[in-house]
């Protein structure tokens, strides 16, 4: 669900953070929007406006750990877990934790990728959340949601900061509750004789592995 669609609609401070997210054309390659939120970053109000949506909603869930992913959910997973009292875990690729790890592979719309998970760092009965900034297809959070199950956590729900209107990634979520602030931003602008904006083509985020997420 939006934000605007759970007793924020009009709320000022969804305007704030979608104004604060830049748009960037055919990055990383021809046809993608790249949605890029370090801009939103460089604005401590629409910064701290976004932290404090997802506070306020998670203040009273009794959520215990705060599983952010790789690497987007690192900016934004931290902050809420302090200010609710919970534990932040990240979810890295591959080969990026020293210890010992738990893997999950999932499916790109070309080939496959991993996410991977300090044994240990969940305990079976934990109540956790999974955050990240963009959902598309939702691959990548069923793979975070897989990893925290398979430790007997209980994920309560996802959240994202940006996500398209008809998420089809919800349908790949098991069933777990999607909380997103709000749509992508578009360009009202020709860039080029082959791309008419407005528009929304492949993965909005897009990153190295050149899939949807």
């Amino acid at each position: 669900m939006f934000a605007a669609e759970n007793g924020l609609e009009g709320d000022p401070r969804l305007q704030a953070i979608s104004e604060a997210i830049r748009v960037i054309p055919n990055f990383p390659k021809k046809g993608i929007m790249f949605q890029d939120i370090t801009t939103l970053l460089l604005d401590p109000k629409a910064f701290k406006h976004t932290v404090d949506i997802f506070v306020d909603r998670y203040r009273d869930m009794k959520i215990s750990v705060v599983a952010g992913v790789e690497a987007r959910g690192f900016m934004f997973g931290p902050p809420i877990a302090l200010a609710i009292g919970a534990k932040f875990v990240p979810l890295r690729k591959p080969r990026k934790l020293p210890g010992e790890v738990i893997s999950q592979e999932y499916e790109l719309e070309y080939g496959e990728d991993c996410l991977e998970m300090h044994v240990g760092a969940v305990v079976p009965g934990e109540r956790a959340l999974v955050i990240d900034d963009l959902v598309a297809t939702g691959g990548t959070l069923c793979a975070a949601i897989n990893l925290l199950e398979r430790m007997g956590a209980e994920v309560v729900e996802c959240a994202c900061v940006i996500g398209l209107p008809d998420v089809k990634g919800q349908e790949r979520l098991k069933g777990k509750p999607l909380y997103i602030l709000v749509e992508p931003r578009i360009m009202e602008k020709v860039c080029s004789e082959s791309c008419l904006y407005p528009c929304v083509t492949g993965d909005l985020r897009s990153t190295s592995e050149n899939g949807f997420h």
